[in-house]
Order: C-alpha cells, then structure tokens, then sequence
C-alpha cells in the first residue's frame, strides 16, 4: 500500500520497523526500487552471505567503534548523495511482539547529512511469519506494507533530529493504526 508515494529515479532513505528475519524479503520483493541496506557488521561476517552482501553493495555498520560507524555512514551519505536509496531499520534490531521500539539516531544523522528525503515503511504481521530467535516459516502468517509519503529532510540541521525522528515514527504508528 502507498507505491505511488514514490518518484522514479529519486534516491529515498527508506526507514522501516523490524520485526522478523522475513521482513528482508517482504522489502526486497515489494519496493520496485532498487536499494542498499544498511546492517550491522556482525551480519557482514557470515558465511557465504557476507561476501554475497558486500558484492551486492549492502553497506556494514560497526555499531561497537563509533570512528569505524562514522566512516560507515560517511560511505552511505556519498552512495546516497551519488543516487543511490538506502534501507534502514531505526529501531535496530527486530521487536519480539511486532510492537514498534525506540529508534536510534545513527539513520536519523544520515538523513540530515546526505539532505535525502525518508521514506517511513510499515510492515505488519511478519512477526508471526518468522518470530525473532527462530528461522521456521509459518506459512499461514499474513503481512502487509505501507509505504508513506517522503519526509522532506532539506533544511534541516543536527538538532532537527529529535522532530525528524517523532514525525517518521508518528507515520509508522498511523499506518499499524489503519488496521
């Protein structure tokens, strides 16, 4: 629901809550754009998949070192600034009962310095599909995603972040509100 929220062409910061190891693939299948996620280094590590991630262009954060973070998100503010979106999940990591959590900064900081515009994505149900801490598909789950109108971030300056930061949470919260 909302595609038609989105410009071809135009690079977005897409911001979606994270509820399950499904939501990946509900996003990858449903936003006709192409994009990069932005994922915690540790994921960068596994087996076969890393490498696979990096080729892809999928960009590590080391959340542990704030220099190697700032340099991460230093590469993805230029990927941004050179056309490419970008996804993140601004609560960072999945939410055990699809309840929406906190959000950290760090996606919040990009926004501002690259001056791209966040898109707010709403995925409900996947919790249900693959519950945090399992990797079995129950295949009688049902999802849905919403994709909201862009937030504009031009103009805005390091301590906007905290208004940023309610308005693109405010969003999620109305669309898990339609149902």
């Amino acid at each position: 629901i909302g595609l038609d929220n989105l410009q071809t062409g135009k690079p977005y910061i897409f911001m979606s809550n994270h509820q399950s190891y499904f939501d990946v693939f509900v996003l990858l299948a449903n936003i006709p754009v192409g994009f990069k996620f932005i994922m915690k280094q540790e994921l960068m590590k596994i087996f076969l998949l890393g490498p696979i991630m990096r080729r892809a262009g999928y960009i590590g954060l080391e959340r542990k070192d704030p220099r190697k973070a700032v340099k991460s998100m230093n590469r993805a503010a230029e990927k941004i600034r050179n056309g490419a979106s970008v996804l993140i999940f601004p609560e960072g990591t999945r939410s055990p009962d699809g309840r929406l959590q906190t959000f950290k900064k760090g996606g919040f900081h990009l926004a501002v310095k690259s001056g791209c515009d966040i898109v707010p994505v709403y995925i409900q149900g996947t919790h249900r599909i693959v519950p945090k801490g399992s990797f079995r598909i129950n295949n009688k789950g049902m999802y849905k995603l919403y994709i909201g109108s862009p937030i504009q971030v031009k103009g805005c300056k390091k301590k906007d972040i905290p208004k940023l930061m309610d308005r693109v949470r405010d969003a999620m919260l109305n669309f898990r509100l339609r149902d």
